[in-house]
């Protein structure tokens, strides 16, 4: 398996960078496009490797309903979508009531793609695996949001999944955000496909303070013995210092190409 990394906050060399997160997958003799960023630099990058997303792609997977991670999608079509269903959801920041959802509504995207909505998990590829709905079952992950729906309600973004990906009977778990909690995607994932040993993991883990959450999720990982991290996108720096200390990462940059 290969994924490259088309979007990410943080540049690489030639490519550019935005807040939000794309990345390509190839498994199985297909690509899949998970998440587009918030503009068409998922595209530009893409352009600069060679790559044809229009011609190339079929599928694509959104992680969530925010600007961030669907924002890009106003520049495709006659695609397959597979997502939430809550992910056309009206949402905004508590602190500002700006709109942090999606630029395109449900109705525009059904007219410009064949959409699959789910909550179950959905297999994209004979190893590849929508994760659906996250259940969120430890006590220290997807505690507190910062966002709200339309009717002033809290919300915790029920749509948040993942990817899962089988690389020689072990798994890597690709992720957009992680508002459900990177070690509930984990545990999702061991129950979706029945494999226990997680590989690698990649993508924002929405960790901002080195605290009790961090920490946990640094343990949860040590304790399961991930062999590669990637934290990424919403992984702020605080968090990233705790990650690299104990498992010396690597900076997640645009145009960066990993194998497994």
């Amino acid at each position: 398996m290969k994924i490259t990394i088309l979007t990410e906050n943080v540049a690489g060399g030639k490519f550019l960078a935005e807040h939000g997160l794309s990345y390509l997958i190839e498994i199985d003799g297909e690509k899949v496009l998970f998440d587009t960023g918030h503009t068409d630099v998922f595209l530009r990058n893409a352009e600069k490797l060679g790559i044809e997303i229009h011609y190339e792609v079929k599928t694509v997977v959104l992680s969530h309903g925010h600007w961030d991670h669907g924002g890009g999608l106003q520049y495709l079509e006659n695609k397959n979508l597979i997502t939430h269903p809550d992910s056309f959801s009206k949402r905004f920041g508590k602190s500002n009531h700006r709109s942090v959802g999606l630029k395109l509504s449900k109705k525009e995207i059904q007219q410009k793609f064949n959409l699959t909505e789910t909550i179950k998990y959905y297999q994209i590829s004979t190893n590849l695996f929508f994760l659906g709905e996250i259940p969120r079952l430890n006590d220290f992950e997807s505690l507190t949001t910062a966002f709200e729906f339309e009717n002033g309600e809290d919300d915790f973004v029920p749509d948040d999944s993942a990817l899962a990906a089988v690389v020689n009977n072990e798994l890597v778990v690709i992720t957009g955000c992680s508002h459900s909690g990177i070690c509930n995607i984990c545990e999702h994932t061991k129950k979706v496909t029945g494999i226990s040993k997680i590989y690698a993991v990649i993508g924002g883990f929405h960790l901002k303070h080195n605290n009790r959450q961090t920490l946990e999720t640094v343990d949860y990982f040590k304790t399961n013995q991930v062999e590669k991290l990637y934290p990424s996108h919403c992984t702020e720096l605080p968090a990233l210092a705790a990650f690299h200390e104990e498992f010396k990462i690597e900076q997640v940059k645009t145009g960066m190409i990993l194998e497994f």
